[in-house]
């Protein structure tokens, strides 16, 4: 792993999953990892419950904007969180790839977007803590 890793969130319209997971890892990382997002077919804007459920946590998402996924994003990323974004999302050999299997904040309102934000955290800190952990045995 490389002195500063690069994580990719992908789904397919980067702007609920994806976005929140990038908002989280900037948060809690600062500049100890380079942070992307995009999607398979982006939305023209960040999900307003996401970018709610974000604020209540102190978290502001709303300078986002969703991003096509780019072949490149995804080649020189050292890893790629997947959120549903199926065959869309290239693989390739010798990445760490981690599919997250999580309810889509889409159409949802606030009280169904929160759980979804704490597993997301949750997630974005067992990843942190590897990373952390890949760069000391480095």
């Amino acid at each position: 792993m490389p002195e500063k890793p690069s994580v990719l969130f992908v789904c397919v319209h980067n702007a609920g999953r994806s976005q929140m997971a990038a908002g989280w890892l900037r948060h809690l990382a600062g500049d100890s990892v380079e942070v992307r997002s995009a999607g398979s077919a982006p939305a023209d804007q960040v999900n307003p419950a996401a970018v709610e459920a974000m604020r209540e946590v102190g978290i502001d998402i709303t300078d986002q904007t969703p991003k096509l996924l780019e072949w490149e994003t995804a080649e020189t990323s050292d890893v790629i969180v997947t959120m549903g974004c199926g065959d869309a999302c290239p693989v390739f050999p010798g990445k760490r790839y981690e599919d997250w299997q999580l309810d889509d904040p889409a159409g949802q309102g606030i009280d169904a977007v929160r759980p979804i934000r704490d597993e997301i955290r949750t997630r974005v800190e067992k990843l942190l803590t590897e990373l952390a952990a890949g760069q000391a045995a480095g």
